[in-house]
C-alpha cells in the first residue's frame, strides 16, 4: 500500500492547487505545503483578495514569518510557517486570523501582487501562448484579482513564465549549437552560421567557453521560395527586451499577391557596420544571389556603409537600394515642423509620374524652399517612385502589408482587383494608334458623358512596357490607358502581366514545406564549448528600463495633456502627491475610534 507523501492533515493536490491560486480559504494550524514557494504564494494571495498588506518580519531558509501592516493596532493577525526537516515539509506552526481591517489604502495595485505571484496567475495563458502580449495579461491579473499591477511587473512575470516553461536564459544560449546541428539534420539545405568569441580569465583563454556573438540562419523552403517572389527584399532590426539584450535583424520578402514571406534571421549584438555587414553578406550569398535585387531599407548609417562594401554584392547594377518613404517623412518632420508638408513629401515620394511628383515638389517649394534642398540632398532613385526604374513593384515602405492567398483565375486576388478597377477607367478613353510596328498609342482620357477631352494625352508603348502615367513600369501590371490599348488593338492584356502575379509562381513558393519541429530530447548531441551569454549584453535587472529606441516626432507627447493620478483617477496630480496616500491611514484610525 502506497504510503501518503505527508502523514497526518491532507490535502489534495487540485485543493492545493485552487487554494494557492485564489488563497479564498483560511489557514489552519497543521496546515502542510510542498516547499516554501507554495507557502508564501498563499499567503500572498490571501491578503491580496482581501485587500490588505502584511509586512514580513522573518524569512529565511527554516520559517516565514508574516504580521498584518496594522498589527497591535485593530488586526492582530499573523502566520508563522516553519520547516520540518526530518519530514520534508513546511507547516503553519501559528495562526492568528482572520483580518480584523479593513484596506489601508485606495489604490490600483497591491504591494504583495508581486510578479511572482503574478507568474502563477499567467502560466497557464503563457504556455498556450508564448506571443500574448502584456497588456492582454495585464487585464487577465486585473480581472483575477481585482487589482491591476503595473506593466512593468507583468513583463518581469511573463518573462519568469517563459523561463520556467523553456528553460533560462543561459541554457537556452548553450542549446544553440545543437538546435543547429537538429534543424539542419531534419532540413537540409538549411544555412546557420554562429560566431562566438573566446572568454578570458585574465590572460588565459577558457577552452570550455565560448561567448555568444552573432547568428545568421535561413531555411532551405525560404530559400527556395525567393526565387518565385517578388525581386526585392526589405530590411529592418528590432531591439530584444530580455534578460539579455541585442537585436533581431530580418529581411523580408513578397510573393505576387502580397503575402509576406520571410526569408532570413540574424541576432546580433545591435545596429553597427559589422552586425550589419556580417548580415547583409551572408544574405546576399545564400538567399539573394540574383541580380538586380532591390534592398529597402531605413537610413542608418550601418546599413548605407554595409551596403556600399566592395565585395558585399550589393553594389549596382547586381543590386539597388531604395529607402522607405515613412522613415523619410519621419526625418523630414524633425528638420521641418508642418504636418501639411510633411504629407505633401509623402505624396511626392508615391508619384508615379515626374510631372505628378514635380506638382506637390512645387508645392513644397513655395512654403520653403529649404524643405526642397532637403529632399534633393538624399536622391530622387532612392525615395521617389517615378525614379526606381520599376524595381519597387509599388512597395514604398518597410512595413510590407500581410494579404491572404486567393485563386481567383490565374492572377491574385490583389491584381484582379487592380484590373476590375482599371477596366471601369478605360471605358472613357479614347485611343489612337500611330506606330502599329512598335506597337505605339496615344490615350485620351474624356469625359464620362462623352463630351470634350477632360485629361492630358497618356502616350502608351506596349513594347517597352511604359505609360505616361507611370503605373505601367511601377507596378509591372496594365493600367487602365494600356487596358483601353489592348481592347482598340484585340491584344490579350494578360501577356503584359508580370510573371510574379501569376497563381502558378505563388503556388510554387509554397509547394515546400516545413519538417515538424523537434523535441528538445530528440535534438543531437554536441561536442564542443559552452555556449553562454555575453554578461556585457545583460540588461539592468532593477529600475526602470533603460530605452534604446530612437525617438522621432512620432514619440513626442502632446502637449495639452493632463496628468493623471494612477491611484484615484484625478487629474492634477500625481500618485506621490495624492490626498487619499497622506490621509487614508488617519481616516482609517479614525473609524475604528
Amino acid at each position: 500500500m502506497n504510503q501518503p507523501a505527508f502523514p497526518g492533515r491532507q490535502m489534495s493536490s487540485s485543493h492545493r492547487d485552487e487554494q494557492g491560486m485564489h488563497g479564498a480559504e483560511e489557514f489552519e494550524v497543521g496546515q502542510r505545503f510542498q516547499s516554501k514557494e507554495e507557502a508564501v504564494l498563499m499567503v500572498k494571495n490571501y491578503n491580496i483578495r482581501r485587500g490588505v498588506q502584511y509586512k514580513v518580519f522573518e524569512s529565511d531558509q527554516l520559517k516565514y514569518h508574516g504580521k498584518c501592516v496594522q498589527f497591535g493596532n485593530g488586526c492582530n493577525w499573523l502566520i508563522r510557517v516553519t520547516m520540518r526537516q526530518r519530514k520534508g515539509y513546511w507547516e503553519v506552526r501559528k495562526y492568528n486570523g482572520p483580518h480584523t481591517c479593513l484596506a489601508t489604502e485606495l489604490s490600483t495595485d497591491h504591494r504583495q501582487l508581486d510578479y511572482h505571484v503574478i507568474c502563477a496567475s499567467i502560466l497557464s495563458l503563457v504556455r498556450a501562448d508564448a506571443a500574448i502580449s502584456v497588456k492582454v495579461l495585464q487585464n487577465a491579473v486585473s480581472t483575477t484579482y481585482g487589482f491591476k499591477p503595473s506593466y512593468r511587473k507583468v513583463w518581469m512575470a511573463k518573462q519568469k513564465a517563459i523561463a520556467q516553461i523553456y528553460g533560462d536564459w543561459e541554457e537556452s544560449y548553450n542549446m544553440i549549437p545543437r538546435w543547429i546541428i537538429g534543424v539542419q539534420m531534419y532540413m537540409p539545405g538549411t544555412i546557420a552560421v554562429l560566431r562566438t568569441s573566446p572568454v578570458r580569465s585574465g590572460n588565459v583563454v577558457d577552452e570550455s567557453r565560448v561567448f555568444f556573438h552573432r547568428l545568421f540562419w535561413t531555411f532551405s523552403p525560404c530559400v527556395k521560395a525567393f526565387k518565385y517572389c517578388k525581386p526585392l527584399i526589405s530590411i529592418d532590426g528590432t531591439h530584444l527586451y530580455g534578460k539579455y539584450g541585442g537585436t533581431l535583424l530580418m529581411a523580408i520578402a513578397q510573393d505576387g499577391n502580397s503575402n509576406i514571406l520571410p526569408v532570413a534571421f540574424g541576432l546580433v549584438e545591435g545596429e553597427n557596420i559589422e552586425s550589419w555587414k556580417f548580415f547583409l553578406t551572408h544574405l546576399r550569398q545564400h538567399v539573394t544571389p540574383q541580380p538586380g535585387i532591390l534592398v529597402i531599407s531605413d537610413r542608418h548609417n550601418a546599413i548605407k556603409a554595409a551596403l556600399v562594401v566592395e565585395d558585399g554584392g550589393w553594389l549596382p547594377p547586381a543590386a539597388y537600394r531604395a529607402y522607405c518613404a515613412r522613415h523619410i517623412a519621419a526625418n523630414f518632420a524633425l528638420n521641418f515642423k508642418s504636418k501639411d508638408a510633411r504629407k505633401i513629401l509623402v505624396n511626392a515620394a508615391y508619384a508615379k509620374s515626374e510631372q505628378e511628383h514635380q506638382y506637390y515638389m512645387d508645392i513644397l517649394r513655395s512654403e520653403d524652399p529649404a524643405m526642397v534642398e532637403w529632399c534633393n540632398r538624399i536622391g530622387l532613385g532612392l525615395w521617389t517612385q517615378y525614379r526606381d526604374g520599376g524595381c519597387r513593384y509599388g512597395h514604398m515602405t518597410t512595413n510590407i502589408s500581410e494579404m491572404q492567398l486567393g485563386t481567383r483565375q490565374e492572377f491574385s486576388q490583389v491584381l484582379m482587383r487592380a484590373i476590375e478597377k482599371n477596366q471601369q477607367a478605360s471605358r472613357n478613353m479614347r485611343v489612337e494608334l500611330y506606330d502599329r510596328g512598335n506597337t505605339e498609342f496615344v490615350v485620351d482620357e474624356i469625359a464620362p458623358t462623352g463630351g470634350r477631352i477632360a485629361l492630358t494625352a497618356c502616350r502608351v508603348s506596349l513594347s517597352a512596357r511604359t505609360c505616361d502615367c507611370g503605373y505601367f513600369q511601377a507596378l509591372h501590371y496594365p493600367c487602365r490607358h494600356v487596358l483601353a490599348a489592348c481592347w482598340y488593338c484585340r491584344l490579350d492584356w494578360r501577356t503584359y502581366v508580370d510573371d510574379v502575379y501569376r497563381l502558378t509562381t505563388i503556388f510554387n513558393v509554397y509547394k515546400i514545406g516545413f519538417s515538424p519541429p523537434m523535441a528538445d530530447d530528440l535534438l543531437p548531441l554536441y561536442e564542443g564549448p559552452r555556449v553562454i551569454p555575453d554578461p556585457g549584453m545583460m540588461r539592468a535587472t532593477v529600475g526602470r528600463p533603460r530605452a534604446t529606441r530612437i525617438r522621432n516626432n512620432m514619440d513626442e507627447p502632446e502637449l495639452d495633456r493632463t496628468k493623471i493620478c494612477g491611484m484615484c483617477r484625478v487629474p492634477s496630480h500625481t500618485r506621490r502627491q495624492c490626498p487619499l496616500r497622506a490621509g487614508a491611514s488617519g481616516h482609517h484610525e479614525g473609524s475604528n475610534a
